[in-house]
């Protein structure tokens, strides 16, 4: 006979109080306990997945069977079903995941740069406090050397990057990509060096996986091939018995549009494809018979979180500076009874402005809205219509001014609680080189602006097949396949399409330029790098790839100049060193030669 019907009404609501209570005080003294067992020393591991949808991951609700391995994991860890990216760029994603800064803080943009050495970094943080510091990651792009990266090595002991761009002249393939499954393999073997025997004390492993970057195959192959090399670092950390007494966060850096609101890749919108993550943290066991805390919260939580999270559970203090707030105090609040310290996020997209010359663009997460800071307003009830398909903008004037005010009030808040610094980067021009570019015939020279709190010129709704267009021809042009030769001929064609009616993108001007200097056409190449130097002058990219062109066609005292820019802003970047040293050679500067080559960085 049901419960129910042997007590009467008063009973079974004071039973039903009381069931809940205890439920409830179980819930947070296993939470408390959980929590104090993570102040003890563990080892700690951070997955961040490139390019990885929230809705494509089994334990955030996707049908099917993409990711049996994270499922598993989620089964054992505090889930955060609302995690929400700054950025939908790599290296600026992943930046604020390592220094727990907003973008205008690291230095970093969607072209390159460098993070601040004044940041506090993560790794830094951890080797201070004698944790053993390693990185293996899957793109160039995150490579200190030969990336946009420059900066992301300070702090580790190991960083396994050693990809291969393309440079002028070299006919060599560049290598830009690795699989998921081989840079687990990288990792389990340091971990079989570094990670065994008594007294060797604990560690920091960043595992980054970019299948889904630039699928072989599908999407959800990719999905499934990162998920199998998660599967393989958590079967490896539990076959060498470290599992129990490491914390695991498995985050991605930014998802993928995919064709929603007409964006092909990443990298411009600031919609819910691109800016919600999957997002999970396994806290290691307080004692063998314990088991890790499981939880979901729905709270809205960032990435500039995570890095205060892992200094939490490696019982570091976490420094004031630090813009984000712990994930275990958030899930605490929740396990209390409180509201799980749900609150706005704050996101910024700069490639379109940086990359195109257009409007930045900016959003605001706050209750049930979406809104988006552009030349067309936007603003969408989320709980409503997920999608992002219907602009409120017009029709709900009081809830966008808001939204707007809110973060008219963020921007100002923060603009002035890191008054100096908001944007800063060491890769900006000083006003000698300034003029030393302008005595080269470079006009209109000006500094390029960190801040994306101005919303003025076009509108990148109204440019999106274009960035498309753009943004194919880079990845075809940095591939490293067979049909290398083709592709680049197609991305210099479809760049020639877009440049001949729009000249003034930095991004199209400098990967046609980048191309045909790939195919040998140095002179034509450097039309379009002046061009693309014209449109950033910062871009110390533009600068290496401008001065190795023009090593080719003999202008090499111009060349010195755009490689002395580059060496400056790249200083891990081995091939601008030697090209300089080789253009000072050619210019009878042997001394000077002989200085940059014992500058360029020697193979760890």
């Amino acid at each position: 006979m049901p419960l129910q019907v042997l007590i009467n009404g008063e009973t079974a609501f004071t039973l039903t109080v009381m069931i809940r209570r205890f439920v409830a005080g179980v819930s947070l003294i296993f939470l408390s306990f959980c929590f104090a067992a993570a102040a003890s020393k563990s080892n700690l591991v951070l997955i961040t997945l490139d390019s990885t949808r929230a809705d494509r991951m089994g334990f955030l609700g996707a049908k099917g069977a993409l990711t049996p391995n994270l499922n598993r994991l989620a089964g054992e860890s505090i889930v955060f079903e609302r995690a929400y990216a700054q950025s939908p760029a790599s290296v600026v994603s992943h930046a604020t995941i390592l220094s727990g800064a907003y973008p205008q803080s690291t230095g970093m943009s969607a072209i390159g740069g460098m993070i601040s050495p004044s940041l506090l970094y993560v790794p830094d943080l951890l080797r201070a406090q004698a944790y053993r510091t390693a990185a293996f990651v899957g793109s160039i792009d995150l490579d200190p050397r030969n990336g946009l990266a420059q900066g992301f090595g300070r702090g580790f002991q190991t960083y396994d990057a050693g990809f291969r761009p393309a440079i002028p002249g070299d006919a060599r393939p560049s290598v830009t990509e690795r699989r998921g499954d081989q840079v687990v393999a990288g990792a389990v073997a340091w971990l079989d060096h570094n990670a065994q025997g008594q007294g060797q004390g604990q560690f920091f492993l960043w595992v980054h996986i970019s299948d889904a970057r630039a699928p072989a195959t599908s999407y959800n192959s990719a999905i499934t091939a990162a998920d199998a090399a998660i599967g393989k670092l958590i079967g490896a950390l539990q076959q060498r018995k470290i599992y129990g007494n490491t914390a695991v966060i498995v985050v991605a850096d930014h998802g993928e549009s995919l064709g929603a609101h007409g964006e092909d890749a990443h990298g411009i919108f600031l919609y819910d494809e691109t800016i919600h993550v999957p997002l999970l943290v396994k806290l290691p066991e307080g004692r063998p018979a314990a088991k890790p805390a499981t939880m979901r919260v729905a709270a809205k939580v960032r990435l500039v979180d995570i890095a205060p999270t892992l200094l939490e559970i490696a019982a570091i203090p976490v420094p004031s500076q630090m813009q984000g707030q712990s994930l275990l105090r958030i899930a605490k609040s929740k396990a209390s009874g409180g509201s799980g310290g749900d609150q706005p996020v704050y996101s910024r997209s700069d490639l379109p402005q940086r990359g195109f010359g257009w409007s930045p663009l900016e959003s605001w997460r706050a209750s049930k809205y979406l809104y988006i800071r552009a030349p067309k307003p936007e603003l969408y009830d989320l709980s409503a219509d997920p999608g992002a398909v219907h602009n409120l903008a017009q029709s709900s004037k009081a809830t966008l001014d808001t939204m707007a005010a809110q973060l008219d009030n963020f921007t100002r808040n923060y603009d002035r609680r890191i008054s100096g610094e908001a944007g800063k980067s060491s890769a900006e021009l000083s006003s000698s080189e300034m003029q030393k570019l302008a005595s080269l015939g470079y006009i209109g020279l000006t500094k390029s602006s960190g801040s994306a709190a101005s919303v003025t010129g076009t509108d990148p709704k109204d440019k999106i097949a274009i960035a498309n267009k753009v943004i194919e021809a880079t990845l075809a042009r940095d591939q490293s396949k067979p049909d290398l030769v083709i592709a680049i001929a197609r991305a210099i064609a479809a760049l020639q399409a877009v440049v001949s009616t729009d000249p003034d993108l930095y991004l199209a001007q400098y990967t046609l330029g980048a191309a045909l200097a790939r195919k040998g056409q140095y002179a034509e190449a450097a039309k379009h790098l002046h061009k693309a130097i014209e449109l950033q002058p910062d871009s110390a990219w533009a600068h290496y790839e401008m001065g190795a062109t023009l090593l080719k066609t003999g202008d090499f005292k111009t060349a010195i100049v755009h490689l002395e820019i580059a060496t400056g802003r790249l200083p891990a970047f081995v091939p601008a060193h030697l090209s300089l040293a080789e253009a000072y050679d050619l210019m009878g500067r042997p001394e000077d030669a002989k200085r940059e080559r014992e500058r360029a960085p020697k193979n760890p």
